[in-house]
């Protein structure tokens, strides 16, 4: 039995994850991102170990996040799949972040930061992330004209580098990358064509499974099989320079000494 915190999980994949696991025997901490969220799942959140509140475009209520997870004790695993998808503007989170690059990349990065270090964790990726920008010179979208596929496409390239970056980093931690596929879940659209069932069951598998396949840590995942992700996943000067852009961005440094790093400092 395992204990697995769940991001995202009151409807589509991640609520299918959670009750997957759950059936499994696990103890599952949920998330949703309002009370009123929170409320749509009170069936099954009465069974949960656990259930957090708070909104991942705040970096503010994504501590609040991390701390409600703590408190709740450690986590065996954390499944960083909430996400959004194609936003009409760039918007502006309460830190001046485009939503997009806070919900899908800021968020699971402090999450990581801010959570008690897990055995494992599995990251939702997309297959989009191949038409990802391997610059990272306006990640945040302050100059460019606003292009919602290629911001959710660039977000997804950043989270499969950042699970890439945490294998590397962090030898003791099972660090993956999920592509669940284009899956008929609210966000994906009802004529999506790939198996709904088999775009959670990779994450909960690489998440809780005791087999020697699941044991592995640096994958890109479609459908429990590895994929060849984009070349910029697996290159160390670019997963090292993603991860200074999200220390700048946020203020908090994932590896080595987490300090404190103004926004502003050149990096």
């Amino acid at each position: 039995m395992s204990r697995i915190f769940i991001t995202g999980s009151t409807d589509g994949l991640g609520l299918a994850a959670a009750r997957t696991l759950m059936k499994e025997g696990h103890d599952v901490v949920l998330h949703a991102r309002s009370r009123e969220r929170a409320a749509a799942i009170s069936e099954i959140s009465s069974a949960a170990l656990g259930l957090v509140i708070g909104d991942l475009a705040s970096a503010t209520e994504t501590r609040s996040i991390a701390e409600q997870v703590n408190a709740i004790g450690s986590m065996d695993a954390v499944i960083h799949n909430a996400g959004i998808y194609l936003e009409r503007s760039r918007g502006e989170t309460p830190d001046g972040h485009a939503k997009t690059l806070a919900v899908n990349v800021l968020a699971p990065y402090l999450l990581t930061a801010w959570i008690a270090r897990p055995d494992r964790l599995v990251y939702l990726s997309s297959g989009m992330h191949r038409s990802g920008s391997s610059t990272l010179e306006d990640i945040d979208w302050n100059k460019r004209p606003w292009n919602a596929s290629q911001a959710y496409s660039e977000s997804k390239l950043y989270i499969a580098t950042l699970s890439a970056a945490i294998a590397r980093h962090w030898p003791d931690v099972l660090s993956n990358a999920v592509d669940p596929g284009w899956v008929p879940t609210k966000m994906g659209g009802a004529g999506a064509p790939d198996d709904l069932q088999m775009g959670h069951l990779t994450q909960t598998w690489l998440a809780a499974s005791d087999a020697e396949a699941a044991k592995v840590s640096g994958g890109y995942w479609y459908h429990r099989q590895q994929r060849e992700a984009a070349a910029e996943v697996g290159d160390q000067g670019f997963q090292d320079a993603l991860v200074e852009k999200l220390a700048e961005l946020t203020g908090v440094r994932l590896f080595g000494e987490r300090r404190y790093i103004p926004a502003n400092t050149v990096l």
